[in-house]
């Protein structure tokens, strides 16, 4: 094999299946940003399926489309499928995706007793009145009548989506959602004719099969967690075959987790189901894909070597929609990659977005809002550009910097790049970050930008420079503790903890109240280093208060039957040679607590170098030197800085 030559990778190969042929075996699974008004997808909706689709991946699959109103939410941001009157919007998203060569596949789901922890105007509804450990009351159990009512809401659906140019539909029966609680044996306590769990999935099927003829309509399932759970693995492999007996569907999309779990943080750094694609191949004789976790090549290559016909990711396709694109030319390593964190893609204010991918705006913006702090007016003319940081803003900055053919030098302090990402990332379960911080340092490399670290430039040093951009980050501050105990800062512990843990087992971690990851990431380092007992105590109402549900269900799950204890709404006033003095922020009252070391987290504080800059230089700050934020509004200002820079220089003299 010559240098130019490369093994074809199986992930590029087309596949056919339902009489359609799809141009590799890498799929879009279903998701949605809820760029949707009153249940109809808005324009926004159809620019983000288009770009998708045009980073090349076979299928796209569409989520967030429910079947009926009893299973739609206040905001109406899920799009009504049932409804005549959005298929004309539901057709711009279905061209958006075709003439972009993808397949076109539109999920379908019905919530059931799943609320999404909002507030509805219709009853919860299930197979029987067993409540969700998500909800706080049990469901209306569906009567046949009304079980019947549902199969029609999936045949109406199905036939509007497939006349808005969906190729297919895929039905949801997995994430605990309505017709998962028909197929499990913990929710499906029934004794008349849908007790056979797959009664309900099979006359959907049928009902749909009569009105879309033999357009592909697909199954997804999941993998529930714990012996329990009434779908697991064993569930799965004896209920599939018995359903693709009874009513044949064209494939069967195999994935895992019930709502807040099927969303794997960071601490998730394997394909959850790749060890079980081989079983899953034996039991299933239509096209499998496979989905959750999967990020690299050599994972998808696996799936694909073990059985897998197709191999399904949703976030990384957020993160980078030339994901596929970029993977079939060999070019792993200019994917921009997903972390797993959760934030912006799970939270919908008002649409859904990436932390690392400031390419995705609101509906109304192009790309997300961000504006970088001029501090000087522009001096004279554009030229060389210097970056003082090399975190996640100053990398960002460089790396658009260097792609437009400008000439830029990154400076950092640090003998490591990453700043704050860094840090966060030398926690445990906290992966991502550092995966996100090698990518930015990699490509900035492949396209030769000097990156100096340990290095603080001078007044003399910067004079070559008509352009600076400020990106220094921000630093901890201490909290002002009296005593006598050992005080570290969060940001010095996650540093030492493997040293500090063996020589102080107890270890008090002072929350801020804001229940973010500085304190929790400081609670799981104790833990990892092998901590007698952690306690953490906190002048905010609960635990890790901050967090996404994703994030806060997988991180209690993770720490269930920790030596940990949470001591809410009580702060500390002093230490001792052996422990601390509580005092509780209602009553006032004084407690004691051994411990051998506090750990506080203190407000985050701007960091910018005290410098004059010359006449004919320009400066501008980005990320936490102008305000302690996210890592989204450091990429995103990064980002920003470095377009206000290329248009500048842009423009005529």
């Amino acid at each position: 094999m010559t240098p130019t030559q490369r093994t074809p990778l199986a992930l590029a190969a087309p596949f056919t299946f339902g009489g359609l042929t799809l141009r590799n075996r890498l799929v879009a699974t279903a998701h949605a940003t809820a760029a949707v008004s009153d249940g109809a997808p808005t324009a926004a909706d159809a620019s983000y399926w288009r770009r998708l689709a045009q980073g090349g991946a076979g299928m796209v699959i569409t989520g967030g489309t429910a079947v009926a109103p009893e299973s739609t939410l206040p905001q109406r941001y899920l799009t009504e499928a049932w409804r005549p009157e959005a298929r004309d919007a539901v057709r711009r998203r279905a061209e958006a995706i075709t003439d972009q060569g993808a397949v076109a596949v539109a999920q379908l789901v019905h919530l059931g007793r799943e609320t999404l922890g909002a507030g509805t105007y219709y009853a919860p509804v299930s197979a029987a009145a067993v409540r969700s450990p998500r909800e706080a009351t049990a469901p209306h159990p569906l009567s046949a009548d009304e079980v019947r009512g549902v199969v029609d809401a999936f045949r109406i659906s199905a036939a509007n989506s497939v006349q808005a140019g969906f190729h297919g539909v895929e039905l949801h029966a997995g994430h605990g959602y309505l017709l998962a609680q028909f197929l499990s044996r913990a929710t499906n306590t029934r004794d008349d004719a849908y007790g056979d769990r797959i009664a309900l999935l099979a006359q959907v099927i049928d009902a749909i099969r009569a009105e879309i003829g033999e357009l592909p309509i697909g199954v997804r399932v999941s993998v529930e967690p714990g012996e329990d759970s009434g779908l697991g693995l064993h569930d799965l492999t004896e209920l599939l075959p018995r359903l693709c007996a009874a009513s044949p569907f064209a494939y069967v999309n195999v994935t895992t987790g019930v709502r807040n779990t099927y969303v794997p943080g960071m601490a998730t750094t394997r394909p959850p189901l790749l060890e079980s694609v081989a079983r899953l191949r034996s039991a299933v004789a239509l096209p499998l894909l496979v989905s959750q976790g999967f990020r690299s090549v050599a994972d998808i290559e696996g799936a694909l070597s073990s059985g897998a016909d197709l191999v399904g990711m949703a976030r990384p396709f957020m993160a980078d929609p030339d994901f596929a694109r970029k993977v079939i030319a060999g070019d792993e390593r200019s994917v921009r990659p997903c972390t797993g964190c959760n934030e912006g893609c799970r939270t919908f204010e008002p649409t859904g977005s990436c932390s690392v991918n400031p390419e995705l705006g609101p509906p109304g913006a192009a790309t997300r809002p961000a504006v970088p702090l001029l501090l000087t007016r522009p001096g004279g003319l554009s030229g060389p550009v210097a970056v003082l940081g090399a975190g996640p803003a100053g990398m960002e900055c460089a790396l658009a910097l260097a792609r437009s053919g400008a000439e830029v030098t990154v400076f950092d302090t640090a003998r490591q790049a990453g700043g704050q990402a860094r840090l966060a990332s030398l926690a445990p379960h906290r992966p991502g970050w550092r995966k996100f911080v090698d990518y930015q340092r990699e490509q900035l490399a492949d396209l030769g930008v000097p990156v100096l670290l340990g290095s603080s430039p001078g007044p003399e040093a910067l004079e070559a420079y008509a352009e600076i951009v400020l990106a220094t980050g921000a630093e901890e501050g201490s909290v002002a503790v009296p005593g006598e105990l050992r005080t570290l800062t969060s940001s010095d512990f996650l540093c030492r903890y493997a040293d500090v843990v063996p020589d102080a087992p107890a270890v008090a971690v002072l929350d801020d109240g804001f229940g973010w990851w500085q304190g929790i990431s400081a609670a799981e380092s104790a833990l990892a280093a092998g901590a007698r007992e952690v306690t953490v105590i906190t002048p905010g109402t609960g635990f890790a208060a901050g967090l996404s549900p994703e994030n806060r269900t997988q991180l209690m799950n993770r720490l269930t039957g920790a030596p940990l204890r949470v001591v809410a709404l009580s702060t500390v006033t002093s230490t001792t040679a052996d422990g601390v003095r509580l005092r509780h922020v209602l009553d006032g009252r004084e407690t004691s607590l051994a411990a051998d070391v506090l750990v506080t987290v203190g407000e985050r504080r701007s960091r910018r170098p005290d410098f004059s800059p010359a006449a004919h230089q320009t400066v501008r700050a980005v990320g936490d030197c102008v305000v302690p934020r996210r890592i989204a509004h450091a990429v995103a200002e990064g980002r920003a800085a470095a377009e206000a820079l290329a248009a500048r220089a842009a423009r005529p003299l």
